[in-house]
């Protein structure tokens, strides 16, 4: 049943079954005045039908030739209503493009119309109109079909896209989860590493900083592949629902005073709620910089300035540690990452050394005024 349903044998079925149909209408009509030639050019009226996915404009041409062909042999129009022509200008609006689609609907009415007013005239002008309205039907239908089709494919590929940056946003997120967390733990079991000896008490809070440090990553990474568990196939994970905003970041930076670092958190004008994929960005921007600060900038105070202007946020991240090495600035996807997260809301973003030494941050983000 399922081969029946491919286009090919579709089309071989329907071509036979309106060949078989033309055939028994004509000899009802005329009986023993049919000879080969016209019973064959009646057939060819609606046989190519098989064929019209194949070579959709040669089709309605043999189609258009057979039926002007036995309208000159002196029997009139084939007794199938056109059948063959409908569904050839359809299939040629279908598939080929709109200025062919429309030379050939044309083509197709002049050749239904003018054999028969060749002479004595066979058709009243209503029938002449009704069948030029039927070509007109299936040709608008045909370039229909086309459009939806393209829309079709195109929905499908933006979807492609969608499926692709979210593959992209996830990526980002489990390493901005990962690189912060896994730098605080190195830090830390270095540091409990070399104090256990002879300094227990450090050693046992860098080590309760890493139980920390753990447990917030698995967390995170926990509300992050929580909502890409999708129970009912129609719904859709949203990752900024189940990430951090601007409410984490006095955690972030105690949790990084912990891993060694000197960090001072000033906010400046009036907190107030952000959309979550600017409160996320900022979050991320923020972890990212403290992150970098602590696998390149060695031994450093970092001083993190949130400013919430009247339509800008500022975040400000600056270090006084030791210069970055240029190879590691030139490939570093975090720096890249957050660019790219800054210019998704709107914002921009600069980072860069200062001078004598140290590093900043820079993000400043639109807030709109329904925030």
């Amino acid at each position: 049943m399922r081969k029946l349903l491919r286009p090919a044998w579709a089309d071989l079925l329907l071509a036979l079954m309106a060949t078989v149909l033309t055939l028994a209408n004509q000899v009802g009509y005329f009986g023993p005045d049919l000879t080969l030639v016209d019973l064959s050019l009646a057939a060819l009226t609606v046989a190519p039908i098989a064929i019209r996915h194949v070579v959709p404009v040669t089709s309605l041409c043999v189609i258009l030739g057979s039926s002007v062909a036995y309208s000159f042999l002196g029997h009139g129009a084939v007794g199938n209503l056109g059948l063959g022509v409908v569904i050839g200008v359809f299939t040629v609006a279908n598939v080929r493009g709109s200025r062919i689609a429309a030379i050939m609907a044309a083509t197709s009415a002049l050749c239904l119309l003018v054999p028969e007013y060749v002479g004595e005239a066979t058709l009243k002008w209503s029938e002449a109109v009704q069948a030029v309205l039927v070509l007109f039907v299936a040709w608008m239908v045909g370039e229909s079909s086309k459009k939806w089709a393209r829309r079709a494919e195109e929905a499908a590929e933006r979807a492609g896209r969608a499926a692709a940056d979210e593959r992209v946003r996830i990526a980002r997120e489990l390493h901005d989860i990962v690189a912060h967390h896994m730098s605080v733990i190195s830090l830390q079991t270095g540091v409990a590493e070399y104090t256990l000896a002879s300094d227990p008490a450090t050693a046992r809070t860098a080590i309760s900083a890493v139980s920390e440090s753990c447990r917030q990553g698995l967390a995170e990474m926990r509300r992050l592949l929580d909502v890409l568990r999708v129970e009912d196939e129609n719904e859709f994970p949203d990752v900024q629902l189940a990430s951090p905003g601007l409410d984490a970041l006095a955690g972030l930076v105690q949790r990084t005073r912990d891993a060694g670092l000197t960090v001072e958190l000033a906010v400046r004008g009036t907190p107030r709620a952000l959309p979550p994929g600017q409160d996320l960005c900022a979050y991320r921007v923020a972890q990212e910089s403290l992150t970098n600060v602590l696998k390149h900038a060695g031994p450093a105070a970092v001083e993190v300035v949130l400013d919430y202007g009247a339509s800008e946020l500022t975040l400000t991240i600056t270090d006084d540690g030791a210069p970055r090495p240029s190879s590691a600035k030139a490939k570093s996807h975090g720096i890249r990452g957050m660019r790219e997260r800054a210019e998704l809301y709107g914002g921009i973003l600069h980072a860069g050394h200062r001078s004598p030494r140290g590093f900043q941050v820079v993000l400043r983000l639109p807030i709109p005024d329904e925030a």
